[in-house]
């Protein structure tokens, strides 16, 4: 059974840092693309962070959060982490992990496997 389970939501206030993490089990996480998406109240999923399941990693991140947040992997834990810096009110959302068989994925469309979320608000 694939599951996907965040953690490290939270609140904190702007300027503030948090760090997500997602452990994954039922499936070769080393084989698999992993990514981090996220959905605010009324709007769309949207692409935060990727990083390719080959070494060397390739990550790439939205024009959004790119010098602020930094996404790492360990496959010998199956985990994959978002280090959160310098948060801002509109980095409120529910963050998702996935994974995906591309070697980087930017849309929803191209992940398999989903976890449930971990709500991250940012407010003064």
């Amino acid at each position: 059974q694939v599951q996907l389970v965040e953690s490290g939501g939270g609140s904190v206030q702007p300027g503030g840092s948090l760090r997500l993490s997602c452990v994954a089990s039922g499936f070769i996480f080393s084989d698999y693309t992993m990514g981090w998406f996220r959905q605010a109240p009324g709007k769309e999923r949207e692409f935060v962070a990727t990083v390719s399941w080959s070494q060397p990693f390739l990550a790439d991140y939205a024009d959004s959060v790119t010098g602020r947040f930094t996404i790492s992997r360990d496959d010998a834990k199956n985990l994959v982490n978002l280090q959160m810096d310098r948060l801002k009110p509109e980095d409120t959302a529910v963050y998702y992990c996935a994974a995906s068989t591309l070697t980087l994925g930017f849309s929803p469309a191209a992940y398999n496997y989903w976890g449930q979320g971990t709500q991250v608000t940012v407010s003064s």
